[in-house]
């Protein structure tokens, strides 16, 4: 199941970055308060907006939805790759980062379900 379902961006306006998207892409968008905002691009991907300096990642994030988050870790871990950030909830879900050995960032994530 393994899928890239989101790509997180830095952004000095959440708001204003969504409303560009949605004027020329005509996605829609919802916020998740005024420094975050989700776009969704259709087919299972979005789009973050991070506005928040200290939680905005330094370039795009590629966020990939995976079936178990802690065995993605320790695959991670064996596979030479680097945890950046620990294990967090989030509204929907919880997810960590990491760093491959290449350098880049990226996250792996579980959705919660609300019920």
């Amino acid at each position: 199941m393994n899928s890239l379902t989101m790509v997180e961006f830095p952004t000095s306006s959440a708001a204003q970055s969504a409303r560009f998207l949605q004027a020329v892409f005509g996605w829609g968008a919802t916020s998740y308060g005024p420094e975050y905002t989700d776009v969704d691009c259709g087919s299972g991907v979005s789009l973050g907006f991070q506005q928040d300096r200290s939680e905005a990642p330094a370039a795009p994030l590629a966020v990939i939805e995976v079936e178990d988050l802690d065995a993605t870790r320790r695959a991670v871990i064996e596979a030479g790759g680097t945890v950046t950030v620990d294990a967090f909830d989030f509204p929907g879900g919880r997810r960590f980062h990491f760093r491959e050995p290449g350098g880049n960032e990226l996250a792996a994530w579980v959705p919660v379900s609300q019920g």
